[in-house]
């Protein structure tokens, strides 16, 4: 068991990112986008959704390779502090995209948020030297509670510093929404500030070893890589549950991306409520997160997945037919509280089922799972959305992936124990 500070600024990681997701890719500059920036709502709903695709495949062909690369020469935690820092510079630069500069503001977030994720991978491959397996549920519940307790923060810095407010921090103007664009440059330096108890206090247990070369850092990472293709079928419970993931977790990447965009476009809430609506869904995640992070320990990591996706089929169906703010509320809500222990517990089982001597790799292939089919939801919600002029029909792809995921679960899995 590592130390409590090590642990601590494991999940002060999660703290620090969460800031992204939730101002930028979800809650603000979702929606700053499709009402400032895009010509319309539907062709901005569309043209997020190829942006978000877009990220989603960069982030699943370089995540194996670079895992690999972290294992081979112990640099997960310099090639995590190198994509931490390239996504804190993407975010600040897109402060300076304004109304008609559509490529420019979503090269910049593809480059941003494929960086954050990346950092992620890295961040995730530490879990199984934290703790033995059966306190990583607790462990990962709490960080993952963590992160969205971070992500709430930040975001009410946002509303009460820069948005909600008739006198914005720093002398900003509302003009051009400038108040709006400045929350870009809170969260690159949310992230930079509480990524640093990581770089005091979490090392590596092997000593990094000098690479000898590009041509030879790229041989090894892909020679691993295809070591572990080619032995694959040792590790059947962590194949199905990739397969699994790549669709479920495609249903919580476009509720990622369109929440909030959704909301805005189908019950009309303004900036504000938007703001309004995304610290409610971090309350209710972060306690949802922490609450079954102890339960998971108790009643195993797939259990926990199974559960917390009936669940979020159920509210996300429900979202598609209700006409009022109220119900609509009430799905959201319910779609919150699941949507945490649905993550922390799939990084748990991940973790519960690897080689220890392999966790960036397979941590990688995790990313890659939660990517590699991460386009097709995204990019059918806003295609859906511009072929019927509705952006109910293009969400109904949210229910349908998640049901798939759970039905290769339940059909392909057992409980994992290390």
């Amino acid at each position: 068991m590592a130390s409590r500070r090590a642990v601590f600024s494991w999940a002060c990681f999660d703290f620090a990112n969460s800031a992204f997701g939730t101002l930028v890719g979800t809650f603000i500059y979702a929606t700053y986008f499709t009402k400032g920036i895009a010509a319309d709502y539907i062709s901005g709903t569309q043209q997020w959704g190829v942006a978000v695709a877009v990220s989603a495949l960069l982030i699943a062909f370089l995540s194996p390779p670079l895992g690999a690369l972290a294992d081979a020469y112990a640099w997960k935690r310099r090639l995590m502090l190198a994509f931490i820092a390239l996504a804190a510079a993407g975010s600040a630069a897109l402060f300076f995209p304004q109304s008609g500069d559509v490529l420019w503001a979503l090269s910049l977030f593809v480059l941003a948020n494929t960086a954050i994720e990346l950092a992620i991978v890295f961040n995730n491959g530490f879990l199984p030297e934290l703790a033995p397996s059966e306190k990583q549920g607790k462990i990962s519940g709490m960080a993952w509670g963590f992160g969205y307790l971070g992500g709430l923060l930040c975001l009410l810095a946002a509303l009460f510093g820069f948005v909600q407010t008739d006198t914005p921090l720093f002398g900003l103007a509302k003009e051009g929404a400038q108040n709006v664009r400045a929350t870009n440059l809170l969260v690159a330096a949310w992230l930079l500030v509480f990524s640093f108890p990581m770089l005091l206090w979490l090392k590596e247990r092997r000593t990094p070893r000098p690479s000898q070369g590009i041509a030879k850092i790229a041989s090894d990472s892909f020679r691993r890589v295809g070591e572990t293709l080619r032995s694959v079928r040792s590790y059947r419970e962590v194949f199905w549950l990739l397969v699994a993931r790549a669709f479920y977790n495609d249903g919580l990447v476009t509720v990622f991306a369109f929440g909030a965009i959704y909301a805005t476009g189908t019950f009309g809430f303004e900036t504000s409520e938007v703001i309004l609506f995304g610290i409610a869904l971090n309350v209710c995640a972060g306690f949802g997160a922490f609450a079954f992070g102890f339960l998971e320990d108790r009643i195993g990591s797939r259990t926990t997945i199974a559960i917390s996706l009936v669940c979020l089929i159920l509210a996300s169906g429900a979202a598609l037919f209700v006409q009022s703010r109220e119900a609509f509320w009430a799905c959201a809500i319910a779609l919150g509280i699941f949507i945490g222990p649905n993550q922390s517990a799939s990084r748990v089982f991940l973790s519960r089922s690897i080689p220890l001597e392999k966790a960036n790799e397979f941590f990688g292939f995790f990313a890659l799972s939660g990517k590699v089919t991460a386009f097709a939801g995204p990019l059918a919600c806003g295609q859906l959305t511009a072929l019927f002029g509705s952006q109910r029909v293009g969400m109904a792809v949210v229910p349908t992936l998640m049901l798939i995921g759970l039905v290769i679960l339940l059909t392909k899995t057992r409980e994992a124990v290390r």
